[in-house]
């Protein structure tokens, strides 16, 4: 049985994962976003990573304190910067 092409665009499309560094930009959102870089290529994940810069997105989505980090839409840390350890446990 042939699988079309659009099913598996479907399944490569929702293997891959979204990550979201929240922060004004200072040292420690900086300090996050590499370290989420590492965690990502340490385990091999495919992800997309995008740094919000922008506070009114930042508080839209209900954040209020920065750095604070999203996988696929789920606040899971925020105000500090997790250590590696932390954050393999974190971005699976």
């Amino acid at each position: 049985m042939k699988i079309r092409w659009h099913v598996k665009l479907l399944i490569t499309i929702t293997n891959f994962m979204k990550i979201e560094i929240l922060g004004s930009g200072c040292s420690k959102c900086k300090e996050l976003e590499k370290r989420a870089k590492e965690v990502i290529s340490k385990k091999g994940l495919k992800a997309e990573i995008e740094h919000i810069y922008d506070n009114d997105k930042i508080i839209e989505r209900n954040i209020f304190v920065t750095p604070a980090l999203m996988v696929d839409g789920k606040l899971v840390a925020s105000g500090k910067v997790p250590s590696l350890e932390e954050l393999l446990a974190l971005i699976k």
